[in-house]
């Protein structure tokens, strides 16, 4: 009961002083707000306390009683509907098999690829929920007679010939044209004026890859706010430190020996991420001004060279493209229709590894050379991909060309009657070569190189070893075929599920590659900062995909005889047209006056003075959490100073003494820190470890309790 406390404090519990502190603890537990549930008490101490609580001479009706009842039960649901989902997620085993073996920071990637999956699942069943299912259940009424306009085109279409006619229908399958009549693409999209049906298909299909974009930005900003690393708001003086790691990171609920081989890995794999870390930062306090110059030169240099590499890639997908579309009308273009999803990929394959060794060249940390080579990978990506898509709008919608096709129909009608479908079909090869090179590369080149090292003997095999599974280039190549989905939602609608059905191979085939043909890289990262720069490098891809969705949606005239807008002279005319037709005269007035200047501007005005008072709040908590920081410090070193002095003043004890302060040469013993689980700035922490190999050792020589030893 609750008196045994006083027990324990060494009075009886018929002593004044034990009932004056029991009376003390009672009304401390009456008068708190915190939830009887968490108490450290038995069920029927937490029954009197409950009853306790109570405001006298009020009773709890059976109303409150029956609400109480159904909160706990709601609550005690919801607990165990989310231990259920966690047994039942997605790839959870693997992730924390891989977690164990290889560390947070590749067990990262493959978190990655399921989020990628799940967003594309929800991108899917949005375009399904009001754009597929309403078109087959509402069956609304065909599309009036196709437009007759005679193309007056300069010279004819060769037709194609080079391919086999047993290959024709297996090269129609990988390069879309056999599933241009169906839903995948969007010339299958066809439906009767907008007066003859209560649903319109056109708003539903012009908004759904709006909202998929504007879902999917909301997804990766919460991902990337949850995930921001905790160091940027604690910094480097409130690290957990390793002994709480050492004696309390082992789980003694483990029984199988699987299991405890992996936790084994899991907790060296931290340490070693905690030494790596110490040690670098202790080697950065000790550089001089002449080594911090030497550092700035060298990151110059590899800045410069990697900068040129960029460019070097970006010419040669530029001129592949223009090759590849000047040779359209010759016999031998149906083996060029690969050769600008080649280059990119050839492109984006080399540049992620000249990147690594470059970088790796420089002895750079492991975080910093994560980063750096993402960052470049990701300008390499998006100028290949920006670059693609303006060679399409140079070819197809002429932009920037003179042609007799182009001033009478908006868009090069000669060589692309439907040009929305030849878009869609570029992304749809582009997306199947991404997935096929993953394939052939693990199976072509990773498993050959480790049957290879492992039967065969020699410096050269030595030397080669195991291919090291690189986390940037692979985040690089999935980062690569979302931005490509994303880009094609209005011209491929159900290219996600394409997607969808890539990451999932993916993920096993990436496994298989890290398990048995893969070694892990020996520099260690944490988790959270490549979580984050992941996210950024996804929202980015997602702005290169919105700008030219934005920008045909808003000023590019549809094809004339296929898709839902084909007698619009852009997609965006069908919502002027439903808000004249479906919106009395005060909602038509209202929803102009949204779209007016003179809604506009107020709002960017209110928006920047919200914005304003977020920086300034932000800022004030940072100054406060300092001052908060600085106060710690010193209240310590005040407690520390105390303690010097008492030990000073206060003779030695004696050894047969229990009680009474520690001797000054006992003060080894005593405790390091006032701040539960963190080490406090301003106490004397250990003493500074030198430098050296021994701390990149002292994890592995560690030795953890096995499920036997329990």
């Amino acid at each position: 009961m609750l008196r045994q406390w006083s027990v324990q404090s060494g009075q009886a519990p018929g002593e004044p002083a034990g009932e004056e502190l029991w009376e003390q603890e009672m009304e401390r537990l009456c008068s708190s707000r915190v939830p009887v549930r968490t108490l450290p008490y038995a069920m029927a101490d937490r029954r009197i306390l409950r009853q306790l609580r109570e405001p006298e001479g009020v009773k709890t009706s059976c109303w409150q009683r029956w609400q109480r009842r159904q909160q706990t039960a709601g609550r005690r649901l919801g607990e165990a509907a989310q231990r259920l989902a966690q047994g039942f997620g997605l790839w959870e085993g693997a992730l924390y098999e891989i977690g164990g073996l290889f560390g947070t920071g590749i067990q990262s990637y493959f978190t990655f690829l399921r989020f990628l999956l799940l967003l594309n699942l929800l991108t899917l069943l949005l375009t399904s929920s009001f754009v597929l299912l309403p078109l087959v259940w509402l069956r609304p009424p065909d599309p009036g007679p196709a437009l007759n306009f005679t193309l007056q085109c300069p010279g004819g279409t060769q037709p194609q010939t080079g391919v086999p006619s047993f290959q024709s229908q297996l090269w129609s399958v990988l390069t879309g044209r056999a599933f241009n009549n169906t839903y995948l693409f969007y010339g299958g999209y066809r439906v009767g004026p907008e007066s003859s049906s209560t649903y319109s298909i056109r708003l539903a299909y012009l908004l759904s890859p709006l909202a998929c974009l504007l879902l999917c930005f909301c997804g990766i900003l919460w991902r990337m706010v949850k995930g921001l690393p905790q160091k940027l708001f604690l910094g480097q003086d409130y690290r957990s430190p390793l002994s709480a790691k050492v004696f309390s990171s082992w789980d003694f609920c483990i029984r199988g020996q699987e299991a405890a081989t992996i936790k084994k890995h899991e907790i060296s794999n931290e340490f070693k991420v905690e030494l790596e870390e110490g040690h670098r930062f202790l080697l950065v306090q000790q550089q001089t001004r002449s080594q911090r110059a030497c550092h700035l030169l060298t990151c110059l240099r590899v800045n410069i060279l990697i900068g040129l590499l960029v460019v070097g890639g970006i010419s040669a997908i530029f001129w592949a493209t223009k090759f590849s579309q000047d040779n359209k009308e010759k016999p031998l273009f149906v083996l060029l229709q690969y050769l600008p999803s080649g280059v990119i990929s050839l492109v984006n394959f080399l540049g992620p590894l000249m990147f690594v060794f470059l970088v790796q060249l420089e002895n750079y940390p492991p975080n910093t050379e994560v980063n750096l080579t993402l960052v470049w990978c990701v300008v390499l990506k998006l100028a290949s991909l920006g670059m693609f898509s303006i060679s399409l709008g140079q070819t197809v919608l002429c932009i920037g060309r003179n042609k007799t096709s182009c001033e009478s129909y908006g868009y090069n009608a000669c060589d692309y009657q439907c040009w929305e479908n030849s878009v869609g079909e570029e992304l749809y090869k582009l997306s199947i070569f991404n997935f096929l090179l993953t394939v052939a590369f693990a199976y072509l080149v990773s498993l050959p190189r480790r049957l290879l090292v492992e039967r065969l003997s020699g410096r050269f095999w030595t030397w080669l070893d195991r291919e090291e599974f690189l986390v940037p280039k692979n985040v690089l190549d999935i980062v690569a075929g979302q931005t490509v989905t994303w880009m094609g939602l209005f011209y491929c609608p159900l290219l996600p599920l394409l997607n969808s059905v890539f990451i999932f191979f993916t993920f096993y085939i990436k496994k298989y590659t890290l398990l048995r043909n893969s070694k892990a890289s020996p520099r260690r990262f944490r988790a959270s900062s490549s979580t984050f720069f992941f996210q950024l490098v996804l929202i980015l891809g997602l702005l290169l995909a919105t700008v030219p969705l934005g920008y045909v949606v808003s000023s590019i005239h549809s094809s004339w005889d296929c898709g839902l807008f084909a007698n619009y002279s852009a997609p965006w005319q069908v919502v002027p047209e439903l808000v004249a037709l479906r919106l009395p005269p005060s909602g038509q007035r209202a929803v102009y006056y949204l779209g007016s200047h003179a809604f506009r501007f107020p709002l960017l005005i209110l928006l920047s003075l919200v914005l304003t008072v977020c920086i300034s709040q932000s800022q004030a908590n940072a100054r406060a959490i300092q001052g908060l920081r600085k106060q710690l410090k010193w209240q310590v070193q005040e407690k520390w100073h105390l303690v010097e002095d008492l030990s000073r003043l206060l003779p030695e004890p004696g050894l047969g003494d229990s009680l009474g302060p520690e001797s000054p040469h006992s003060r080894s013993s005593r405790p390091r820190s006032f701040c539960p689980g963190f080490p406090c700035p301003g106490s004397p922490g250990p003493r500074a470890p030198r430098p050296g190999p021994l701390l990149a050792d002292a994890a592995c020589r560690f030795r953890f309790p096995s499920s036997t030893d329990q």
